[in-house]
C-alpha cells in the first residue's frame, strides 16, 4: 500500500485491519441493544405495579367468623336474600373481619356484616346509632343462635344514600368484580335509587317492618 494512500486514510480516520467493519458495527448496536432491554424492564415494572394491587383483593381468602360460624366474604347464600327495615346501633369497624352493626327490625334484631374496613372508609360512610335504614342480604342463623345479614347494600333512609357492598350475585365489588363502589347496575349503589329503586317498606322471607 503506497505511502500516499495510508495517510489518506489517516485522515480520514478511517482504522485498518480486519476488525474496522467488526468494531464499526458493535458500536451501533450497542445502544440498539441497552434500549431494548430497558423497554422491556420498564414494560416489566408497569405491568407488575397495575395489576398488583387488584390481584391482592382478588386473593382475598375466605375465614370463619368465630362468633357466628360464617364464612367471610364468601358466606353470602343468593337463596336467602332479602331485605329488612330497622334501626342501625352499636356500628363496629374491627382491625380483621368486616364492619358490622345491629338491625333492629321491630320484629328481630340482626347483625349486619358489611365489607372490610379499609372499603367502607373508601365509601365515606358513617352509620350513627339510631339510623333508620334498609338492608339488603343474606339472611342465616349463625352457630351462636343470632340472626345475621351478609349485607349486599345498605341505604340510609334519611339521607337517601345507598353503600354496595357485593353485586347482583353476591360477589364482593371490593375484589374488584368490574364495578366501583359508585355502579348504579340494578339499583346498586345508586344514591337516588337504591336498591333498585324500592324505597318502600322491607321485605324479604316475610321478615322485617317499619318501626
Amino acid at each position: 500500500m503506497g505511502l500516499a494512500m495510508v495517510q489518506a486514510m489517516r485522515a480520514s480516520g478511517r482504522k485498518m485491519g480486519p476488525g474496522t467493519e467488526r468494531l464499526r458495527i458493535g458500536k451501533a448496536l450497542a445502544p440498539i441493544q441497552c434500549g431494548a432491554a430497558c423497554i422491556a424492564v420498564l414494560l416489566f415494572l408497569i405491568c407488575f405495579r397495575v395489576s398488583f394491587p387488584a390481584s391482592a383483593h382478588a386473593l382475598e381468602k375466605d375465614i370463619v367468623l368465630p362468633e357466628s360460624g360464617i364464612h367471610y366474604p364468601g358466606g353470602f347464600d343468593s337463596n336467602t336474600v332479602g331485605k329488612v327495615q330497622g334501626i342501625a346501633y352499636g356500628f363496629s369497624k374491627p382491625a380483621n373481619g368486616p364492619v358490622r352493626f345491629r338491625l333492629d327490625s321491630g320484629r328481630e334484631t340482626y347483625t349486619v356484616l358489611a365489607s372490610p374496613g379499609w372499603y367502607w372508609n373508601d365509601l365515606g360512610a358513617e352509620l350513627p346509632d339510631r339510623t333508620e335504614v334498609l338492608v339488603q342480604g343474606s339472611k342465616s342463623m349463625g352457630k351462636d343462635g343470632r340472626l345475621y345479614i351478609v349485607a349486599q347494600e345498605v341505604q340510609n333512609l334519611s339521607t337517601g344514600q345507598s353503600l354496595a357492598f357485593r353485586d347482583e350475585d353476591g360477589f364482593p365489588l371490593w375484589k374488584g368484580a368490574g364495578r366501583g363502589p359508585g355502579g348504579s347496575r340494578g339499583g346498586l349503589g345508586s344514591s337516588q335509587g337504591g336498591m333498585g329503586g324500592m324505597k318502600g317498606g322491607s321485605g324479604g322471607m316475610g321478615r322485617g317492618g317499619r318501626r
